[in-house]
């Protein structure tokens, strides 16, 4: 026999609840739908494109994380060194060096570089850290390495271009234009070069170079600049002959120009003169010293005739009157 049971019906109070309760949630609802059709509606995108770039996002966040896993797991390593094998097997690995440009520069310190590459895969080389490493070569100023395939690292050195000689305390330096050491120079190969002297005349290189630059007819003249007391330039000429100059560049290049003037109206070098001195702003200073001793030498004997004796004037009669009775 079957028997029902029956719940207790709600109370009035309870089911009121629920019905306020109810109409709250289709208000939200309809709140919410509202503002999602408004958002959606100021969107340049229908809901079913904005569905596909959700589902691009998730997929490709899907991808970065595999690869990331893969990574850590050392995947992409493991690939590259077996698709390195395979070229080498294959042939693509380094057996021969072209190296190009070089001019001064000796070309044994590229190849120890380039060594380590030697039988190595292709794939594997480090072009950009090879080419770092080449730069810090003295004369290298730029360098390019490229793979020729299937088996050649083609080397293109730009070169830095020697400018003049640095004099050291020990030895004499080969320099470009900015100062850059380059190497270590015999006398012999320094002779007929510009040699640049004094503490931190390496640094002032480029300030001579424009210095020199204003004028023109006497630089090819100019055997050596010394840089006196980190302020400024004494300049010696292949003759011999030293010109001191003012500190500061505009004062300096005026007075170098002001000597350029003068040197081709009275033919300065390879005169007497042994120095010139500009340092003053109006006027030059000549030392020579050939007529210094020549006014020494002048006033000496005029110091030795005034002190020598006077001879007696009866002494002089007798040989005056001997020269009358010879002539007779």
């Amino acid at each position: 026999m079957s028997q029902t049971i029956r719940r207790k019906a709600p109370s009035v109070r309870k089911a009121a609840a629920q019905r306020n309760t109810a109409q709250k949630v289709r208000r939200a609802k309809a709140r919410t739908g509202s503002t999602l059709d408004a958002i959606m509606a100021w969107l340049p995108f229908t809901e079913e494109q904005l569905h596909r770039v959700f589902l691009a996002m998730i997929l490709g966040g899907a991808v970065v994380l595999a690869w990331i896993v893969a990574s850590f797991a050392g995947v992409p390593a493991m690939a590259s060194q077996q698709l390195a094998a395979i070229a080498g097997d294959a042939g693509f690995e380094v057996r021969r060096v072209d190296v190009r440009g070089v001019k001064h520069l000796n070309e044994l310190k590229i190849y120890e570089r380039v060594l380590a590459e030697k039988d190595r895969a292709m794939p594997l080389v480090d072009v950009e850290a090879l080419r770092n490493e080449l730069i810090q070569l003295s004369w290298v100023e730029d360098a390019r390495v490229s793979r020729q395939l299937p088996d050649t690292l083609v080397i293109d050195i730009v070169e830095r271009k020697p400018h003049a000689v640095l004099r050291k305390a020990d030895r004499l330096v080969m320099i470009d234009a900015t100062g850059h050491e380059l190497e270590t120079i015999s006398p012999a190969r320094a002779r007929g070069k510009l040699v640049v002297s004094g503490p931190g005349a390496g640094k002032q290189v480029e300030a001579l170079s424009a210095l020199l630059e204003t004028a023109p007819a006497l630089k090819p003249q100019v055997r050596e600049a010394e840089w006196i007391g980190n302020r400024r330039w004494n300049v010696t000429f292949r003759t011999g002959q030293v010109l001191a100059l003012p500190e500061g560049a505009a004062e300096s290049s005026k007075a170098l120009m002001n000597f350029a003037q003068l040197d081709g109206r009275n033919r300065l070098l390879g005169g007497e003169a042994v120095a010139f001195d500009m340092r003053a702003p109006d006027r030059i200073y000549f030392r020579v010293p050939n007529r210094q001793q020549l006014a020494d030498a002048a006033k000496a004997a005029a110091a030795a005739s005034r002190d020598a004796p006077a001879k007696p004037e009866a002494a002089a009669k007798p040989a005056a009157s001997a020269k009358k009775e010879e002539a007779n």
